[in-house]
């Protein structure tokens, strides 16, 4: 008889998995040098709502600086604003690149995790073949191998050859161009 998980109900192992994972990216997020940090600071910072606004704003209230619309104020920056552009020319500069390094490091962490679900894969691959060749095994001590082991289950019962599946894999999808 199977059990039926109630919803809102999470299973024991799950939980696990969740708490390791977070263990998992905890230890990540704790790894980070000082120059990750402020990088990540500073994309999450430049990549909000608030950012824009006060970006718009304030290259907004520059021009409205420098057009002499403000009576007693001298303009520092006349039209066509060479200042200003020269400041957020400088500053697309700056801030490309942090976003760049948080790209980085996030392109990095997502290897490290392509690989380690490569190696649970064939972790997981490599325990159900010793299960199906158990299960063929004690097909034939009690003679109902014919009943059990069907095409499918012999052939999954074999190793098998990763490097030959990626090469395969390899040669059938598209290239880049």
């Amino acid at each position: 008889m199977v059990d039926i998980v109630e919803e809102g109900d999470t299973p024991e192992a799950a939980v696990r998995n969740i708490e390791q994972i977070l263990r998992l990216e905890q230890e990540a997020a704790d790894e980070r040098s000082l120059t990750d940090r402020l990088a990540d600071l500073v994309a999450g910072t430049v990549g909000s709502l608030g950012f824009v606004i006060a970006h718009c704003a304030l290259t907004a209230g520059w021009v409205v600086l420098n057009t002499a619309l403000v009576p007693g104020v001298p303009t520092f920056d006349p039209y066509p604003f060479g200042l200003l552009g020269s400041v957020l020319s400088l500053e697309g500069v700056i801030l490309g690149a942090f976003v760049l390094m948080k790209q980085n490091r996030m392109s990095h962490r997502a290897d490290e995790r392509s690989h380690l679900d490569l190696q649970i894969s064939l972790l997981a691959e490599q325990e159900i073949t010793k299960m199906i060749q158990m299960l063929e095994r004690m097909s034939r001590s009690q003679g109902i191998a014919d009943q059990v082991m069907d095409k499918d289950a012999k052939e999954m019962a074999s190793m098998t050859a990763v490097g030959a599946i990626a090469h395969h894999l390899h040669d059938k999808l598209p290239g880049d161009g």
